[in-house]
């Protein structure tokens, strides 16, 4: 699991079949430094699926790859991330 701030969503004109009522939401990653630091997310933007009503400036984990599809199984869904939980506090020792 990565940690990853949210700073968008995502606005489809169509949707996979599978994906309906969810959202999908554009975050950046931290570096375990940036993290430790207290600094600003480092990594590359990336899309995630989430069902749980992060919003912008959130710290959430997230999932990726075949771990991101994991909680839907046994159905099927085309996931490449996916927020598994909203931070609400963080504490790096």
């Amino acid at each position: 699991m990565r940690i990853g701030e949210v700073i968008g969503s995502v606005t489809l004109s169509r949707v996979h079949p599978s994906l309906v009522g969810a959202r999908w939401l554009i975050a950046v990653p931290f570096s375990f430094k940036a993290l430790k630091l207290g600094s600003a997310p480092d990594g590359e933007d990336l899309v995630i699926y989430d069902d749980l009503g992060a919003g912008v400036g959130s710290l959430v984990g997230f999932s990726e790859g075949g771990e991101a599809a994991a909680p839907f199984h046994p159905e099927k869904k085309p996931v490449d991330a996916y927020c598994a939980c909203i931070i609400d506090q963080l504490n790096i020792k």
